[in-house]
């Protein structure tokens, strides 16, 4: 499906119409495309194609650029004449109504647009595949399938009296067609079952380009991300009820949310939140604590990890605190529970300042110290 440029027009006459049909027949003549339904309306078109081959892309890019041309010679213009990409869903043709759902969205299209009258049948609209589709095969375009369509109606045979049938079945349709049933077409980018979703969620993980759109990429991503986490609570013998019950810093929820930023573009606040780990600030803190237990981070100056001052784990005047419950970490998970300084007796000034000379005019360490001051929990 593609719309016009500004949803501008792309056809101002029946001449510029039969042109788009004959460039549609050249492209599916080049590719080898099998045509279930189309449709053509004054500012895009629709089309529901079966490739037998790897060449949506380059036989779409032949029929836009070819049409435009076309288009611009006759009325000389200059420029583009549709929105830049196509929009394409990837429809579940096993037979279990789906293709039959896309091809009735595409011959009510015109009803729907007040294009037919309520009186006259849907067959009286010249510029779709579905006048066609009624025709004896003999008198039909080679690239149109009827056949399909037939058996997602349940009518076995292509005879005068199947596609009588599937007229009046269609006309049926027409009738009780509701304002939401058509959602999943136009706002999404599959259709099918949940297994045939996930099998193609599979596939494009590792293929998703720059040509995908936000719509697929997202819910890609996220349906990638939702069959990991399954994944891994079935490896954990966990339940969906677990993730908000378990602890924030549970060790499994470490090691899924460093698996999802491995494997997904999820970000940290989408994780944070459907495993229920917290803020972001805390889920990118989890993250840094696995790192640096694994070797994978530079130690430097004020890193949290390293430095005395702000090592949550190492008093300033006692070193290293003694393992007690506020200081947990599994070295294989890299989970672990901040440790709260202990509040800060000492003589300040009796502790020496290891970095910063009395003659630079910095604030010394000793002075720091007295900021770090935190009451027990």
């Amino acid at each position: 499906m593609n719309r016009g440029d500004r949803r501008e027009r792309i056809v101002m006459d029946d001449a510029d119409r039969r042109r788009f049909v004959e460039t549609l027949g050249e492209v599916c003549a080049k590719t080898g495309w099998q045509v279930h339904a189309d449709l053509l309306m004054l500012n895009h078109f629709h089309r529901v194609l079966e490739r037998l081959q790897p060449n949506l892309v380059a036989g779409l890019k032949w029929l836009l650029g070819s049409d435009t041309s076309r288009f611009n010679r006759r009325h000389k213009l200059l420029g583009h004449l549709f929105s830049g990409r196509y929009k394409s869903l990837i429809v579940d043709g096993s037979g279990s109504g789906y293709l039959n759902s896309v091809g009735d969205y595409v011959h009510l299209n015109p009803a729907r647009a007040n294009l037919v009258a309520a009186d006259a049948p849907l067959k009286s609209f010249a510029w779709s595949s579905w006048p066609a589709s009624l025709l004896a095969r003999s008198k039909r375009p080679a690239r149109l399938r009827v056949d399909r369509l037939l058996g997602e109606w349940g009518i076995p045979k292509d005879s005068p009296a199947g596609r009588q049938r599937l007229e009046r079945a269609l006309e049926e349709r027409r009738g009780l067609e509701e304002g939401d049933e058509f959602r999943p077409i136009r706002r999404g980018w599959c259709l099918g079952e949940e297994k045939f979703r996930e099998e193609l969620l599979t596939q494009m993980s590792t293929r998703m380009g720059a040509g995908y759109y936000g719509d697929e990429c997202a819910e890609t991503a996220e349906g990638l991300a939702e069959l990991i986490i399954a994944e891994e609570l079935k490896r954990a013998r966990w339940q969906e009820a677990d993730l908000k019950i378990r602890p924030k810093w549970d060790s499994v929820k470490v090691a899924l949310t460093a698996r999802l930023r491995a494997e997904t573009t999820m970000t940290v606040g989408w994780i944070a939140e459907r495993l229920a780990i917290g803020t972001r600030g805390w889920l990118n803190h989890l993250l840094y604590g696995r790192r640096k237990l694994a070797g994978e981070c530079t130690i430097s100056r004020n890193d949290p990890f390293t430095d005395p001052f702000t090592d949550p784990f190492t008093d300033p005047f006692t070193g290293p605190a003694e393992p007690n419950p506020g200081r947990e970490i599994d070295p294989v998970i890299s989970g672990y529970r901040p440790f709260r300084h202990r509040p800060l007796i000492q003589n300040l000034k009796s502790f020496p300042d290891p970095v910063s000379p009395p003659d630079h005019g910095q604030r010394k360490h000793s002075d720091l110290l007295g900021e770090l001051m935190l009451a027990e929990p």
